[in-house]
């Protein structure tokens, strides 16, 4: 079992940034996929982010890709999401999630995710 908690999120204006932190408990965090997800008001869940077990391969939704940043350090079991220059359009609840068949590139295998952050960005 993974336990899986975020923090970070807040209400900040366009073109600044935030970095959210999602801290897992379990000794396999080290060995899985992580990933950020977001929802929006009236809109579906959709993958923003992931990163291997390493660290070493990184994927990104084409929305975010060259402002937002994840990384992972498996001393600390904490995975991150630096996202600069945020939008309006970036506004939404933000879930980590994770699982032993979770794919870093992609939305499969997802079964254990944190309560989620919110992220407001004013215009």
């Amino acid at each position: 079992q993974v336990q899986l908690v975020e923090s970070g999120g807040g209400l900040v204006q366009a073109g600044d940034s935030l970095r959210l932190s999602c801290a897992a408990s379990g000794r396999t965090f080290s060995s899985y996929a992580m990933g950020w997800f977001r929802q929006a008001p009236g809109k579906e869940r959709e993958f923003v982010a992931g990163i291997n077990w390493s660290g070493g391969s990184t994927y990104y939704t084409d929305s975010v890709k060259g402002r937002f940043t994840i990384s992972r350090n498996n001393a600390k079991n904490t995975v991150y999401l630096q996202m600069n220059s945020l939008k309006p359009e970036d506004t939404a609840v933000y879930y980590c999630a994770t699982g032993p068949t979770a794919v870093a590139a992609g939305t499969r295998g997802y079964n254990y995710w944190g309560q989620g952050t919110q992220v407001t960005v004013s215009s």
